[in-house]
């Protein structure tokens, strides 16, 4: 991303140093010192920068396998335990393939973009990087290898749509999840990261907005494609009149402690080098997730008379969820902030609002992404303020920004929602979305992949 903004500025010195090149040599000096300008505007390989950003990678993919698998897992039922790990692993492998094709190029590279012109590129890159060409091992972004970013972005694209599993769990095809979830990908996951963090002509970007490490291309995204896939899905058999408690609580709060610890890599990762933005970012996305987890406890203990440990967990990913696209600007007041009023917002969506409005969002996928994702969007533009201990961009305003703040979250929710019906459609078209009341009574696991997750009949 910012790569483009040092691309333009040694172009500009390199001109610089052409044009004083033709003047007598008197101007010899001048010559030399645009060429030494050029020379630091150059972008050069940082080891210590590497280094982290390999680390950070490691740890972002650490939050789907097996992080997310983990805590999803333990919040279905035995029957389906399997399921919900499968469909996690296969979607890592399925778009690790369609990222090398075409997904990287779509999403980052910029070819006929440029700053204040909307065109088709404002909201899609070209196919000019397909298959990863021209990504040598000396090929630079910034300050490290172009091919860490490339793998530091896919762990993005891996783990977006392996969230949206959470809303429809128990009940949806094998195959109907593939063709859903790999057709928003292309047509919704690609086009909101481009327009995010593609840079100058990005419509995002130009606009101003602060996503650091995926509000609306991650959370809002993959939120809002859940409450679609409960909505067209439909509920499970004997929701809203029977338990369906989870499975295995311990697996949900190993998978919690993976997603936090892993977290730091998604957040502080974003600043793509070892300086004081990722240092701050890894203490702001602390602050909010125990504060958020804190605040949910409470809630819960207050109105419930228990603090549960899935509470616990769940209030800890709102928080983690909230701080990501502010952990490039936020200090640790605005982290405060951000992880009670997240955690609050998202607590009473997924209790009190979703029974009311009687949706199966099943693991709470738009409770906490998508109500998380928008809440620590719009709180972006007003934590970035110097007021609040935040670090703000140029020509920053609080009002001014929470504007950029919220076109962006409008465009994600209205184009997330369109995508993820036409591609829920299809599914239902082609395979059909939901396996047979006798299969989601019998389990998935066998069903869909002819294995089980435990071999005795009372773990059910």
């Amino acid at each position: 991303m910012k790569k483009f903004i040092l691309m333009t500025l040694l172009t500009g010195a390199v001109c610089a140093t052409l044009f004083a090149a033709e003047p007598p040599a008197a101007d010899a000096t001048a010559v030399v010192a645009a060429a030494g300008e050029a020379a630091k505007e150059t972008p050069q390989l940082n080891p210590g920068d590497t280094a982290w950003m390999i680390t950070a990678t490691a740890l972002v993919l650490f939050m789907t396998l097996p992080g997310l698998a983990l805590f999803y897992g333990g919040l279905v039922r035995a029957k389906n335990v399997l399921t919900v790990l499968v469909q996690c692993f296969a979607l890592a492998s399925i778009i690790t393939v369609l990222w090398v094709v075409f997904g990287y190029s779509l999403a980052f590279e910029t070819s006929g973009m440029s700053k204040g012109v909307t065109n088709f590129h404002s909201f899609i890159g070209s196919l000019g990087k397909g298959f990863l060409k021209g990504i040598t091992p000396g090929s630079l972004t910034m300050t490290i290898p172009e091919a860490v970013f490339v793998t530091f972005q896919l762990t993005f694209a891996i783990i977006t749509p392996a969230l949206i599993v959470g809303a429809f769990a128990e009940r949806m095809k094998f195959s109907a999840m593939l063709i859903f979830t790999l057709t928003w990908f292309v047509f919704s996951y690609l086009p909101i990261c481009h327009m995010a963090w593609s840079g100058d002509g990005a419509l995002f970007w130009d606009w101003g907005v602060l996503d650091f490490a995926g509000g609306t291309v991650v959370h809002i995204n993959a939120g809002i494609a859940g409450l679609a896939a409960a909505l067209v899905t439909g509920k499970r058999k004997g929701f809203g009149r029977e338990p369906l408690p989870p499975h295995n609580v311990p697996m949900t709060i190993i998978g919690a402690s993976m997603l936090w610890v892993g977290w730091f890599g998604f957040n502080a990762g974003s600043a793509l080098a070892a300086n004081g933005t990722a240092g701050m970012a890894m203490l702001v996305t602390q602050v909010a997730t125990g504060t958020a987890a804190a605040t949910w406890m409470l809630w819960e203990w207050c109105r419930s008379g228990k603090p549960t440990a899935v509470g616990l967990a769940t209030g800890a990913v709102a928080g983690l969820v909230a701080i990501t696209p502010a952990s490039g600007t936020a200090g640790p007041l605005g982290a405060l902030i951000i992880g009670v009023v997240a955690s609050t917002f998202c607590y009473f969506a997924a209790t009190s609002v979703k029974r009311a409005l009687g949706y199966d969002d099943s693991l709470d996928v738009f409770g906490v992404h998508g109500v998380g994702g928008i809440v620590g969007a719009l709180l972006t533009g007003i934590t970035a303020s110097a007021a609040l201990g935040g670090t703000p961009p140029d020509g920053y305003t609080v009002a001014g920004q929470l504007f950029a703040q919220f076109k962006s979250v409008l465009v994600t929710v209205v184009w997330s929602a369109v995508v993820s019906v036409v591609a829920l459609y299809l599914a239902k078209a082609t395979v059909g979305l939901r396996v047979s009341e006798e299969v989601e009574h019998a389990g998935l696991d066998l069903s869909e992949h002819g294995e089980e997750g435990y071999h005795t009949a009372a773990s059910r």
